[in-house]
């Protein structure tokens, strides 16, 4: 990390970065209807899952009139275009499955989908920014949330998405310790520092009790045999390895990544923040998530990497109570990136393997068939399209070398 001047610097501050005090990177707020002029993409987005089930989804697209992004005007319309135009664009791709892909989107989606995009600077496909952070709204005056725009799969879709929704509220105390924690290493002011760690550490704790709660709301035959497809991207797939050609933008297939779990920017701050350094693989498939974030998110883990290093000032100080904090923090930060681990081994590693027992025998159950519906591309993958359980395993372990090394000895049991 690059040094600072500790004098005349300005506080550092999260304003300017799209961060709410309540929500974190949550959006605030997303609106649910887009002007009139629009209401040809919105009829269709609200209708993906019915639509794919009736295999009438690419047909509706066919028809849809080209309209102009031009009266899009505001941030939230812009951000509820780029989600309609997105679980648009994932039901037509998979609207068949893996099996019959298309290698063209049309004209009319591909066209206001990409200017959309190149506004937001987000790419043109569902993102998390897209799926969680601006996808909801309170469904009644007690708080309940639901799904702005949805994909196949039912219940366990709005599990999947409110849950992880739920994840990302629970980091925003953390986010708003992170610019205490700089400024308190700027000024040497080690209480300071102290006290925004353990607000970090519970922060983290309650997003990985948030994460608990997929076990309860999402059922993982239908998480693996029907939602995986939905999320998943024309780069480094079988199933589309020539990408898909945007009409009316370019005549070369373009690649892009589905979604997620790396493209949070929560544990990108995070690792930014504690010195968490990742194995080259690792590292380069995490930076390249950065390109599917909101760019005000996306900065805001570039500013945090340029400030003093935090893990050298806690060795330079070396008080109990700050090295204490400071390992708190990074074994929160490690025993969340385990229980991801365990969720997804649920949800994927254990789904995969039956369906590859059930492939070989008869389907003798609802499960069996939901399951051996699944894309074998996506069995070892995730749908950012990372080996999985390799790359999880991989940022788990370098998460563990961020432990000071007076702790070197906790490190071999963790």
């Amino acid at each position: 990390m690059a040094s600072a001047e500790t004098d005349c610097e300005a506080s550092f501050s999260l304003d300017s970065y799209y961060v709410s005090e309540e929500l974190g990177f949550i959006l605030p707020a997303p609106l649910d209807e887009l002007p009139p002029y629009y209401q040809p993409w919105m009829d269709i987005a609200l209708r993906v899952p019915e639509l794919v089930h009736s295999h009438e989804l690419r047909s509706y697209v066919n028809k849809m009139p080209l309209l102009s992004s031009e009266f899009l005007q505001k941030h939230r319309e812009l951000r509820l275009a780029h989600l309609a135009l997105g679980m648009t664009t994932m039901g037509y791709v998979w609207q068949e499955g893996e099996t019959d892909t298309v290698e063209v989107l049309p004209r009319t989606l591909a066209v206001p989908y990409w200017e959309v995009s190149q506004r937001l600077g987000l790419p043109p496909i569902l993102t998390h920014a897209d799926a969680v952070l601006a996808n909801w709204k309170k469904k009644d005056p007690d708080g309940n949330l639901e799904m702005l725009v949805s994909l196949p799969g039912g219940q366990s879709v709005r599990g999947f998405f409110m849950v992880t929704l739920l994840v990302e509220q629970a980091a925003a105390p953390a986010l708003r310790n992170i610019p205490i924690v700089i400024d308190g290493v700027r000024r040497c002011d080690t209480e300071a520092v102290e006290k925004a760690l353990e607000g970090i550490s519970r922060s983290i704790q309650d997003m990985t009790d948030a994460l608990k709660l997929m076990h309860e709301y999402v059922e993982p035959s239908v998480f693996y045999g029907i939602m995986r497809i939905y999320l998943s991207g024309w780069k480094d797939n079988p199933s589309m390895p020539n990408g898909l050609i945007y009409e009316g933008v370019q005549t070369q297939p373009m690649e892009y990544s589905g979604g997620s779990a790396a493209q949070s920017s929560l544990l990108h701050c995070f690792d930014e923040l504690l010195g968490v350094k990742h194995e080259d693989k690792s590292s380069s498939f995490l930076i390249r998530m950065r390109n599917y974030m909101p760019p005000a998110h996306k900065k805001l883990i570039q500013d945090i990497s340029l400030q003093p290093s935090l893990r050298s000032f806690v060795q330079q100080q070396a008080t109990e109570q700050l090295t204490q904090s400071f390992h708190l923090c990074v074994t929160k930060l490690l025993a969340l990136r385990s229980y991801h681990i365990n969720v997804v081994s649920r949800f994927i590693t254990v789904p995969a393997a039956r369906a590859r027992q059930l492939r070989s025998q008869s389907r003798d159950s609802e499960e069996g068939e939901v399951i051996s519906r699944a894309p074998t591309a996506l069995e070892e993958r995730g749908t950012g399209g990372s080996g999985i359980m390799t790359f999880l395993k991989t940022v788990r372990n370098h998460t563990k070398e961020a432990l000071l090394s007076e702790t070197s000895e906790e490190k071999k049991t963790l």
